[in-house]
């Protein structure tokens, strides 16, 4: 699988353009605002480029994949932990993510997306509950099971096995009203255009997930299933529960079955059952995250929409395959 090379990318207006590489500078940083703001300013971008020099850093003035919007700045010799926090001082509480990471096979060829709270903008589990006047004391459980305070799998069960009886109509309801993040499309579709293989893995079901693959353009999807009779939930969930483990092991598996390094790989989420393989791929993305998982991830996004996760591996936006984000 041969993914094409960047297209040249634009300098800011008033600066000259710059090459597509640097030589000697092997890492990179790139800064990323919600589309629309306008918060990446020139300014602010000069700012984040003299926060790496003054650590020592060797750097090279930035590089726009859209005005005001994303710039990549190369540099060398500087931790991407350091690179990250020093921008984030230099930014001073601008709504503009960073991600530093190895200018290296910058562009990816599997991605592993989980679908609640990233894919699609809600828990449609704490959805279907509204049907049966339990989501409060739903979305409670859901919310520590995402940020990690109780097991997954046990929670998984005791919230399904509060919606027994629930009609399944609720199910076409609960999707009617659910709705993709935007971007969700134009960065399957993009990715897809480049050859990369996109995966959805969520620890959701499959009546949603199968609907989100085919919207979205996904290859694939691995979730889990709902037990329905005569009509009705029956409060149970067929197993295996697709869990952290499961999410993990289709990372690594389609990695093998691809014969790609891990280097290669995207993954990305927002919960606690997310974080294995977030931590396991050469780019792991905290989508908007819970709390404990924006603690421990290596790439946070915060204020982009999922196109963020193009620009960091080095999409200009000329490059998008641009596709509208419709209600579901």
């Amino acid at each position: 699988m041969v993914l094409p090379p960047p297209i040249p990318l634009q300098a800011a207006p008033g600066e000259p353009a710059a090459a597509p590489g640097v030589r000697g500078l092997d890492q990179v940083l790139t800064l990323i605002a919600a589309p629309g703001s306008g918060a990446l300013t020139k300014t602010r971008a000069k700012a984040a480029r003299a926060a790496l020099g003054a650590l020592g850093a060797e750097h090279a003035r930035p590089r726009w994949l859209a005005e005001n919007e994303a710039c990549d700045i190369p540099f060398t010799g500087l931790a991407l932990e350091q690179a990250e926090g020093q921008a984030r001082v230099a930014l001073g509480g601008a709504p503009v993510d960073a991600i530093a990471q190895p200018m290296a096979d910058r562009r990816k060829a599997l991605l592993i997306s989980d679908m609640d709270s990233t894919i699609v903008t809600s828990e449609t589990l704490d959805d279907v509950a509204a049907h049966a006047g339990l989501k409060d004391r739903i979305a409670a459980l859901t919310a520590r099971a995402m940020n990690g305070e109780i097991d997954f799998a046990q929670s998984l069960a005791e919230r399904v096995a509060m919606l027994a009886g629930l009609p399944e109509a609720a199910l076409d309801e609960t999707w009617a009203d659910t709705r993709l993040t935007p971007g969700a499309r134009t960065l399957v579709a993009t990715m897809k255009a480049a050859g990369a293989y996109c995966l959805l893995v969520s620890g959701g079901f499959t009546v949603f997930t199968g609907r989100v693959m085919a919207l979205c353009g996904f290859d694939d999807h691995v979730s889990n299933v709902l037990e329905i009779q005569d009509g009705r939930l029956t409060g149970r969930v067929v197993p295996p529960i697709r869990d952290r483990q499961t999410k993990l092991d289709t990372l690594m598996t389609e990695a093998g079955r691809l014969r790609l390094p891990m280097s290669r790989t995207l993954a990305v989420g927002d919960g606690a059952n997310d974080l294995p393989m977030l931590l396991a791929a050469g780019l792991g993305v905290a989508f908007h995250p819970r709390p404990s998982v924006a603690d421990r991830a290596r790439a946070v996004v915060r204020h982009g929409d999922l196109t963020a996760l193009l620009y960091a591996q080095g999409y200009a936006r000329a490059e998008f395959v641009e596709i509208e984000d419709p209600a579901a």
